[in-house]
């Protein structure tokens, strides 16, 4: 992995934190802390740049920097703290659906739960209740982890039988009482490999959770810098400077396990394993960290409308669990080594001696 800046993903950094600087926000401290979908604002910046033909193949017309790329345009997303218009098309895009679909039912993997499919006579039945991203859209790509023998992504139209979209609540959230479903609309098995389409879901959402924690630190580390007490500046108290400071060698460090899992996909798909799960696991518990950590630094103005901590603050207790609990992240993680430890001792026991017969 080479740790040298690309020239490239320097300017489109650059542009995109130009452009969704100037993206309207959302002041209030109650309510949905952001806009996402296809009518949010984050979608006329996207569309803009040409966002959506950087993770496309050349053979398709698009310029093939890899999901790298992708982690950078969710990064600037959750930096900005603004809605993720980006991941559904991104996942529609690697499962071969049109843009403008909506994601759910993702946060039940890979406990299972959430929503499961029952066999009918001529096909499946869905039934239970999951968190969806864009309420508007016409088809729901739905993760059903219960039903098919293994976790798979299936196309629901929102206007099906059964389908009924809350939108009072945030996230929304999507129901099913006995939606219908046929093997056409069965859009492909989850976890199949490595590197599928969840595996890069999970690297893009691990990105965006680091630009939520990025920006939640960078308006802590402002707002300290010029805020006194004492007669000092807060960051000058070792009470606020050195909680700041370890938020900051956390972000590192999270920052490198995210494009390390991308630039694997990318170009080590054998290496992968799951890194994309590890990646997801601590982008999340470090977002919720240093969330918290900006927060107490900011006292009570980390409260009001006047710093925006709020929005990141809210945006986190609903983003860190939306491809899954970090424990049960955590737990596929430390499956994986325990399976991995076997197979070395295995491989290296010594051979048992043959005994013969008197």
């Amino acid at each position: 992995m080479d740790l040298t800046p690309d020239p490239l993903f320097v300017q489109v950094r650059a542009a995109l934190r130009t452009a969704l600087a100037a993206v309207p926000v959302r002041p209030g401290v109650h309510g949905a802390p952001v806009v996402d979908g296809r009518d949010g604002p984050t979608r006329t910046v996207l569309d803009a740049l040409g966002v959506a033909d950087f993770e496309r193949s050349a053979l398709a017309g698009g310029l093939d920097l890899g999901l790298t790329a992708g982690v950078l345009v969710s990064a600037e997303l959750g930096r900005a703290a603004c809605g993720n218009s980006y991941r559904g098309d991104a996942v529609a895009a690697d499962v071969g659906c049109p843009a403008g679909v909506a994601l759910a039912g993702l946060e039940a993997l890979p406990a299972g739960g959430g929503v499961t499919a029952t066999p009918g006579p001529a096909g499946w039945a869905l039934t239970g209740t999951a968190t969806i991203d864009d309420p508007e859209a016409a088809l729901l790509l739905v993760a059903v982890a219960a039903g098919f023998g293994g976790p798979v992504l299936v196309a629901v139209p929102r206007d099906a039988a059964g389908v009924s979209v809350q939108t009072g609540c945030w996230p929304p959230a999507v129901r099913f009482a006995a939606t219908p479903v046929t093997l056409a609309d069965l859009v492909g098995e989850l976890d199949r490999t490595p590197a599928d389409p969840l595996a890069r879901a999970r690297v893009r959402q691990a990105g965006y959770l680091l630009g939520i924690a990025e920006g939640a630190h960078r308006i802590a580390l402002e707002h300290t810098a010029v805020r006194r007490q004492f007669d000092t500046r807060l960051r000058d108290l070792p009470a606020v400077s050195f909680p700041l400071a370890r938020a900051e060698v956390a972000l590192r460090a999270t920052r490198a396990a995210v494009y390390r899992a991308a630039w694997l996909i990318d170009y080590e798909a054998d290496a992968v394993g799951v890194e994309p799960v590890a990646a997801l696991a601590l982008a999340a518990e470090t977002a919720r960290e240093v969330v918290r950590r900006s927060m107490q630094s900011c006292g009570v103005r980390a409260m009001t409308a006047e710093l925006g901590l709020h929005r990141y603050f809210r945006l986190v207790a609903a983003e860190s669990a939306r491809y899954g609990a970090p424990a049960d992240l955590w737990r596929m993680v430390g499956v994986d080594c325990v399976r991995a430890t076997r197979r070395a001792v295995a491989a290296t026991a010594l051979p048992t001696p043959a005994t013969s017969g008197a």
